[in-house]
């Protein structure tokens, strides 16, 4: 009974205390609405001078040029080792590598290569277009210092042109780094382990701009995917057809060899002209034989490099989109009016108190 007796006063005096919180803000009601209205005031000031960014999304799906019963993968589920449906971990981990490749600099030195076309008509390169993207005011404000300072510094030093032909990967100036961190920072790629589907994301203020780099950069993506998983195969069959067309022309040459030999002695009847023609027809046979047999194995070895290159299907293709995708300018202009009551409010309850104190505290030093 004491307890419960004990706990009500302090329940009205929390209740008192909210009370008198709340009269507080009620009676300063005219100074939020005006704070609100500046942080509404500040919000359409933001959103108005964010730039339209326009968003182009790609998801590819892995499939593989292997079936799932056939091969190491089928073997491997006859014995619980793996799954024939989607037991392809050779494909998932190449697959996963997309965000990796996307991060490495000949990658995106190779895709600041790519021509591009703006809804203005402008063809122009993605390192020179990445150049023109408009930033908002305030960039342009903190930047002056930087700008002075670089401005001073080509007085001291020789004036270089930076050009997309004239890139050493070894060696980047600090433009074409710049560079290559604004493409990192428009182009992303994700994937996810379980279902294995990529989805590349490009975000730029052009839309058409945006879609064919999304387009670009999920082609150069299999291009790399295909050459790693090809390599090896591609090295064998190469080097099997190198071999195809040494024996084609040891063919050739038996065959000239005899026949010219059968020619000049057509009527000559010696056993030494018979035993020259036996050697030469047998030589003549055994390099048939190795031209047929290399050329067999060139066929198994283009089956398997063909077998090697992994499939991509695109599930959802790159379109140019109609709306842009930020800046959110309601949900900015929210934000800034409900930060600006926050502080108004904590000014209000705590702040401006906490200001009297700290100052009367100074005088009574002084």
């Amino acid at each position: 009974m004491t307890d419960s007796n004990n706990n009500k006063p302090q329940q009205k005096v929390m209740e008192i205390d909210l009370m008198a919180l709340f009269r507080k803000l009620y009676e300063s009601r005219k100074k939020i609405y005006k704070t609100i209205g500046v942080g509404i005031a500040i919000g359409l000031i933001v959103s108005f001078s964010l730039p339209k960014i326009y968003e182009v999304k790609v998801s590819l799906s892995p499939e593989s040029g292997i079936n799932g019963t056939n091969g190491l993968s089928g073997i491997a589920s006859m014995f619980g080792l793996g799954n024939a449906s989607t037991g392809f971990g050779e494909d998932a981990l190449t697959f996963n590598m997309f965000p990796e490749i996307v991060k490495t600099n000949p990658f995106a030195l190779e895709m600041l290569q790519i021509p591009i076309q703006t809804q203005k008509e402008d063809s122009i390169i993605l390192y020179d277009y990445l150049n023109t993207e408009k930033k908002p005011w305030w960039s342009y404000v903190m930047g002056v210092p930087g700008m002075l300072i670089g401005g001073i510094k080509s007085l001291f030093t020789e004036e270089q042109k930076d050009s997309i032909k004239a890139i050493d990967p070894f060696r980047l100036t600090p433009e074409q780094s710049g560079r290559i961190g604004m493409l990192k920072k428009v182009l992303e790629v994700e994937t996810d382990k379980k279902t294995n589907m990529t989805k590349v994301t490009v975000s730029l203020q052009d839309p058409l701009a945006a879609a064919i780099v999304a387009d670009s950069a999920v082609h150069k993506l299999q291009e790399y995917i295909t050459d790693y998983r090809t390599r090896k195969a591609k090295q064998d069959y190469d080097f099997q057809l190198s071999l195809c067309e040494q024996y084609k022309k040891e063919y050739f040459e038996a065959q000239q060899e005899y026949a010219k030999f059968a020619d000049a002695n057509r009527n000559v009847i010696l056993q030494t002209v018979t035993s020259e023609k036996e050697r030469l027809q047998k030589n003549l046979t055994l390099a048939e034989q190795i031209y047929s047999q290399s050329m067999g194995q060139l066929q198994v070895l283009r089956g398997k490099l063909q077998e090697a290159k992994p499939v991509f299907a695109v599930v959802e293709p790159a379109t140019v989109p109609l709306a842009p995708a930020s800046p959110k300018k309601m949900l900015i202009i929210i934000a800034f009016a409900f930060l600006a009551f926050v502080l108004e409010s904590a000014w209000i309850l705590f702040g401006k108190d906490i200001y009297h104190d700290f100052k009367n505290e100074l005088k009574k030093k002084d």
